[in-house]
């Protein structure tokens, strides 16, 4: 297959078209900005909707709207952007929406750097909005990784209707690297039929909502969501390890470091050091 040549940021946008994307809402921010230069310019040109919007905060609601009636809605940004995200982001999650979020992550706390940085982990994997809720991480460590992530993430999303992530960084996002446009394996994706578009001949309205004022109601609500999510971890729990065998010592890391790890290993293993590593593809 014919590789191609991609930036990260501008593959990722171009991953989201080809996945069926079709609304986007977001607002720049260094070091992903040109995720919404790209989308602006082409994903109209597929018969999708590109927003900026005013704010993050009015961007991550634009995308529970859109999601909740049924739409591929994606958004993203970086570190402090998807910070502003997290009341909405909860929301969704809460009213079982399917969504994809891209974080193009930078040093903090605050505004930190643009350079890369990894410090979104607790962020992304255990909510940083209120209620104990869980998105699905996925962290590629090249952009190859990053297009594939990226599609399949619109499935996963649907499959068990909550958001996706998808945490990359400055690197991936800035860098360009030879890429192929690989077929992703599709699933078998329950209907929409819970969406917010209208009777179309149903005998009851479809009412998206994450606020249960009965406590009993909310009870059961939320030990649905922890079924939910222990079928996530049970299935979707992905990882690759490399020269683990006869390590005697294994190093841990994701994303682009775990490409550092690499180099690492190599000159820990000439210099008679069995080392390994063990590279998690979902957080």
């Amino acid at each position: 297959m014919e590789k191609e040549l991609w930036k990260g940021n501008e593959a990722i946008a171009e991953a989201a078209i080809r996945a069926g994307c079709d609304c986007f809402f977001g607002y720049p921010i260094t070091p992903q900005s040109e995720v919404p230069e790209y989308m602006s310019l082409h994903l109209p040109q597929h018969g999708g909707v590109f927003v900026q919007s005013e704010s993050e905060v009015a961007a991550i609601n634009m995308v529970y709207g859109a999601a909740g009636a049924g739409m591929r809605a994606m958004t993203s940004s970086s570190s402090p952007g998807i910070s502003l995200k997290q009341e909405g982001i909860s929301y969704i999650a809460g009213a079982e929406l399917p969504c994809v979020i891209v974080n193009c992550m930078r040093g903090g706390p605050g505004l930190g750097t643009i350079q890369p940085g990894q410090g979104d982990y607790y962020q992304a994997t255990r909510g940083g909005g209120n209620g104990d809720y869980r998105t699905l991480v996925l962290a590629p460590s090249n952009v190859q990784e990053t297009v594939d992530f990226v599609q399949e993430a619109f499935d996963i999303a649907d499959q068990y209707r909550n958001p996706v992530m998808i945490v990359c960084d400055g690197l991936i996002g800035q860098m360009m690297e030879p890429i192929e446009w690989r077929p992703v394996p599709k699933r078998d994706l329950p209907p929409k039929d819970w969406a917010t578009s209208g009777r179309k001949g149903r005998d009851h309205n479809n009412v998206i909502n994450s606020l249960y004022m009965d406590p009993d109601e909310c009870d059961r609500h939320n030990a649905h969501l922890a079924e939910k999510y222990a079928a996530m971890e049970r299935d979707e729990v992905r990882w690759q390890t490399y020269q683990c065998e006869d390590a005697e010592i294994v190093i841990s890391a994701y994303g682009t470091p775990a490409r550092i790890a690499l180099t690492a290993l190599e000159t820990l293993r000439a210099n008679g050091v069995k080392a390994g590593l063990f590279r998690p593809d979902t957080l």
